[in-house]
Parts: C-alpha cells; structure tokens; sequence
C-alpha cells in the first residue's frame, strides 16, 4: 500500500489512465471506423494520449479543485 500523501497521484494516475483510455477508443473509433487493426490503432493512441493526460491532470486537478471550490457554495 501506498502512503497517504501519494492520494493525489494515484487518482491523476487512475483517473488519466481510464479518461485516454475511453476517449482514445471513441476518438479512434469515429475517425478509423470497425477496422482489422483497431486493436492496434487504438492501442497506439492510447499509449500517446496517457503520455499527455497523466501529467496534465497532475498539474490541472488542483485549479479545478480551487475553482469548483470557488463555485460551490461551503
């Protein structure tokens, strides 16, 4: 298990793994159609959109935390 102070890592992990894994696929799907190699042109853009989401949801999810804060009524 890991520490506590790792929580928001593990969610940026988690959280761009799921996201670029979903949208690749939809992203890839509406652009390539029900191809032979899907699996592996999917594949590919999911290994390339992970490499750019995990980082940005790193940086990202505490504006947005700040800013939903803003928003919501304590």
């Amino acid at each position: 298990m890991l520490a506590k102070k790792y929580t928001s890592y593990v969610f940026s992990f988690c959280m761009s793994l799921l996201m670029s894994s979903i949208m690749s696929m939809v992203v890839t799907l509406i652009n390539m159609g029900l191809v032979d190699n899907l699996l592996t042109i999917w594949l590919r853009a999911w290994s390339i959109s992970f490499v750019i989401a995990f980082p940005t949801i790193v940086v990202v999810a505490p504006l947005v935390k700040k800013l939903v804060d803003v928003v919501i009524e304590q």
